[in-house]
């Protein structure tokens, strides 16, 4: 029986990179024997253990063999007598089939270490076409690891496995599992580069895959083409720390671009409400969190009233705020200002450029919040007011408050 640390944790120990959750694979091993070793069984569809006491999660060496459609399409064979060499000829890519011994010793039969060097990621084997969720997969480390390059061999085996409908039998919450987690990486474009390079985003997002080649006014948008401009705007997000809910809505909130009718292109008239209801397709196919769809709703019906919100009086900021529930929910309308500044700054020659649009408001949004509703409310209810009323007294004391002169 012996234990090697295997995947990731070598990957980025060798590429110096801080690590993060350590895997291990145990060769020559049987399930009773962890058990009696005080280890933990957790796995369903093969043997993994919690170690009695890191907690870190130990696999049996295994073998798959292809058995039908999608992710869960395998059937997983482990016994003593399955090598380490046996487990690694089944992962993904080169640079994740590495493992380390216990004298720290790597053993790389697949050239992973060769491949970290030239910056490439590439599959280990032909076995890489039997899961779709390895397309989302590479994608997703191309986003992280935006400096390397996807082998040609390893995007043509992907076109293959597009061509092949392999994509379409993905389920929601895993494609939502890895887009979610490739929108956190460094450089979130460059997974939606991959996905579109093999032909998976027309596929998984065509609300998203028709933006490119679509017109926008130069003089607003000197990158011109909304699909870039809309992959900037994600980088951008990513530049300033955003959260997912922001990411995602940073992603969602040109959609209605890619139906704007022909006569009116390189203008985009009405392409918000259009965006919104393209967002809420979105949602359902993949079953996207509450968070981020109420964001990104949000986001892709006002960003133009945020954007143009300079020239607006008292009376338009305050109808801004009630249509963005931004008392219920000032948290959210932060975020819909952050969103709006990397879709304001996510424009060719414009990444450095301020955007006092989000301080006005945020100071907006503070000034109405410091009025005091209880009181307000409580005069009005004296005076005989009731429900609408009362609520129109708030809208007036909120009023009065932003039309005040600064102290």
């Amino acid at each position: 029986m012996r234990t090697y640390l295997v995947g990731g944790a070598v990957r980025d120990r060798l590429l110096g990179r801080a690590g993060g959750d350590r895997d291990w694979v145990v060769v020559g091993a049987t399930p009773q024997q962890m058990v009696d070793l005080g280890f933990r069984p957790v796995g369903k569809d093969f043997p993994v253990f919690l170690h009695p006491e890191t907690g870190e999660e130990h696999a049996l060496a295994r073998t798959e063999r292809k058995s039908g459609h999608g992710y869960h399409g395998f059937t997983v064979y482990t016994a003593p007598d399955v090598t380490l060499e046996d487990d690694l000829v089944r992962r993904d890519l080169t640079v994740n089939a590495m493992a380390e011994d216990e004298h720290g010793q790597v053993v790389d039969p697949h050239g992973g270490q060769r491949d970290l060097a030239a910056r490439v990621l590439r599959h280990v084997s032909p076995a890489f076409a039997e899961d779709p969720v390895r397309i989302l997969r590479l994608a997703r480390f191309a986003a992280r690891f935006h400096d390397f390059t996807v082998a040609e061999e390893t995007l043509a085996l992907m076109r293959q496995m597009v061509a092949d409908g392999e994509v379409d039998h993905l389920v929601a919450e895993r494609v939502w599992q890895e887009l979610a987690r490739g929108l956190m990486e460094a450089r979130p474009s460059r997974m939606f580069e991959v996905l579109r390079a093999c032909g998976a985003l027309v596929r998984l997002l065509p609300e998203l895959d028709r933006l490119w080649g679509v017109p926008q006014r130069a003089d607003y948008h000197p990158e011109v083409d909304t699909g870039v401009h809309v992959m900037m705007v994600l980088d951008m997000a990513a530049r300033l720390g955003a959260s997912l809910p922001v990411r995602y809505a940073c992603l969602g909130h040109d959609l209605g671009k890619g139906t704007t009718p022909a006569d009116i292109l390189p203008r985009h008239l009405g392409h918000e409400g259009r965006s919104a209801r393209l967002l809420h397709d979105v949602n359902q196919r993949l079953r996207v969190p509450n968070d981020c769809r109420e964001l990104a709703d949000v986001v892709a019906r006002e960003h133009g009233n945020v954007h143009r919100s300079l020239d607006f009086g008292p009376e338009a900021v305050l109808r801004l705020l009630e249509r963005c529930d931004a008392f219920r929910k000032p948290a959210r309308f932060h975020e819909l200002l952050l969103a709006c500044e990397c879709d304001a700054r996510g424009r060719l020659g414009l990444e450095d450029s301020p955007y006092p649009q989000r301080p006005r408001l945020a100071a907006a949004l503070s000034t109405a919040l410091d009025v005091d509703t209880a009181a307000v409310s409580a005069a009005a209810l004296a005076a005989g007011l009731k429900g609408p009323a009362v609520g129109e007294r708030i809208a007036k004391a909120r009023l009065s408050a932003l039309q005040a002169p600064p102290a």
